[in-house]
């Protein structure tokens, strides 16, 4: 059984340009790839960025048990983790990188507690947060308003996390990065 290095923050913190560059630095590292009901981005492929599925899909897999953690990150908008994929990528002989919301992140840790290392990404402040979702170019004034109410409740739960990772300068975090997943590869 491989391992699982979960990355999870708030929206804007960082934690997917860390993730895609562990993904670089660790051939033996792949990326799980989350289930969602959102709607596909133009620049979005199917089964690579997320396997995405209508409602009615999600919440009957729900219902089987499919999904080692699922979250209704905002209304009507489900994201989750299948079970198959995890099963998938170690049956590969890969260790499994993930790039989730917080609460999902603490619902992997719980059902893989030996395999699991759980890493916080913490922004320098919610005014970053608010300026890098913008430079995204992807969020509306509703989505960015939404998006910035959940930043204080994630940020409540850095305490439950296996590690802190502070992203207020990208080189050093990428380097911190690096050495926390180097550090959790190596033991036995």
């Amino acid at each position: 059984m491989g391992k699982l290095l979960i990355f999870a923050a708030p929206s804007g913190a960082g934690k997917t340009t860390i993730v895609r560059h562990l993904l670089g630095q660790f051939p033996q590292l792949a990326f799980s790839v989350s289930a969602t009901t959102r709607n596909q981005r133009p620049h979005e492929q199917d089964g690579r960025d997320y396997y995405f599925m209508d409602t009615d899909t999600f919440r009957q897999k729900m219902a089987q048990g499919e999904f080692v953690e699922w979250e209704e990150v905002y209304e009507g908008q489900y994201y989750g983790t299948l079970r198959a994929e995890i099963e998938r990528l170690w049956s590969e002989g890969r260790h499994v990188l993930f790039d989730v919301d917080v609460k999902g992140a603490l619902r992997l840790k719980a059902a893989y507690p030996d395999q699991a290392l759980a890493v916080f990404v913490k922004p320098p402040g919610p005014e970053t947060i608010r300026q890098r979702l913008i430079a995204r170019g992807t969020e509306t004034p509703e989505t960015l308003a939404k998006r910035m109410a959940r930043v204080a409740e994630e940020l409540s739960y850095e305490p439950r996390f296996d590690q802190v990772l502070i992203n207020d300068d990208l080189s050093r975090a990428l380097a911190e990065a690096e050495a926390l997943v180097a550090n959790q590869l190596a033991k036995p």
